[in-house]
């Protein structure tokens, strides 16, 4: 089988392609285990060359149409995991490119997922900034309401509701992870405005100090990379007779604030050895304005229901991090 994942050349999708690779088949269209024979990466920029034969890169915008669909093609057995997004701060700033990238890309893989034979399985990477406003509740589910008050989360509603009418019509049988934010990412800070939440482990960690936008007892839902993948795949394993109409599902996630990331690094900073970096109070009005719309806690029993996995504990996490980044990798 042929898998596509757009937005492979990010972290996530590295990871996801990684996944893949060692596991070696999903189940095709048509409910049998199928093994997985060639990986198509989309997305406009790689920073790594592939390294086994069965991934291929391709650089390309998924707003461009015609690229997408010679991405997809139309394979009879094709699975999709839809990652490609410009992140939350950029589509503020970029208004009329969140909705080219976002929505208009978004459109082109699902039309070329429509195209393509065999109705494939479709798994759309969505986010928790969906919630939002008068809304939100103390604990966000698959059953509040939609409100989101940023243009990065509009699209993602959007998108949500296209992957169940899409579904309901027949055209591919999709499924929608409404993500938490994801801890720990590696590398340098990114333009979305929950980047402080991986750099107020990462940056510690690596001995250097963290500029902190947010408030210490800023509580926002997080959840570890290592979870997020295996989720992608374990929604997509998920036979279809078990999802019924509402196709997105908000994972589990931790509730963390800035004061307690702190307490979990210095914890393993103390069992290892190592010299942490400061973090440093460094309020910005307009991160600080975007977080306060965005939900504190989100209740991802349903996901669980299905089979999805629940983040292991924070420390774990920073554990994970290390093991997979940290300078001993190096």
């Amino acid at each position: 089988m042929k898998v596509i994942i757009t937005g492979g050349g990010g972290f996530l999708g590295s990871q996801l392609s990684d996944r893949l690779l060692a596991r070696g088949e999903l189940t095709g269209p048509g409910g049998r285990s199928e093994p997985i024979t060639e990986i198509v990466l989309l997305d406009a920029v790689f920073h790594r060359p592939a390294a086994d034969p069965r991934v291929r890169q391709v650089a390309a915008d998924i707003s461009r149409r015609e690229a997408v669909f010679d991405a997809v093609g139309r394979d009879a057995a094709t699975a999709i995991f839809h990652l490609a997004s410009m992140v939350s701060g950029e589509c503020e700033e970029r208004f009329d490119d969140a909705l080219r990238v976002n929505l208009d890309g978004g459109c082109n893989v699902f039309e070329a997922a429509r195209a393509a034979a065999g109705r494939p399985r479709v798994v759309f990477a969505s986010s928790i900034a969906c919630y939002g406003g008068e809304a939100m509740e103390p604990a966000n589910s698959d059953r509040t309401k939609l409100t989101p008050q940023t243009t990065y989360g509009m699209t993602k509603a959007i998108c949500e509701l296209l992957v169940n009418d899409h579904s309901r019509k027949g055209h591919f049988d999709g499924r929608s992870v409404r993500l938490p934010t994801v801890i720990i990412r590696p590398g340098k800070p990114n333009a979305a405005a929950s980047s402080w939440a991986s750099g107020m482990f990462r940056e510690p960690l690596a001995g250097v100090p963290c500029a902190l936008p947010v408030r210490r007892d800023q509580c926002h839902p997080m959840t570890g990379y290592r979870t997020v993948i295996e989720s992608f795949i374990a929604l997509h394993e998920v036979p279809e007779d078990r999802l019924r109409d509402d196709r997105a599902f908000v994972l589990p996630a931790h509730r963390v604030t800035p004061a307690l990331a702190e307490a979990v690094i210095k914890e393993v900073a103390a069992e290892r050895g190592l010299k942490l970096g400061p973090i440093v109070d460094a309020p910005d009005a307009r991160i600080q304005g975007l977080v306060n719309n965005w939900p504190q806690a989100v209740d991802g029993a349903r996901a669980v229901r299905l089979g999805l996995p629940s983040p292991p504990p924070l420390k774990t996490i920073v554990e994970q991090y290390l093991e997979d980044f940290g300078p001993r990798r190096a």
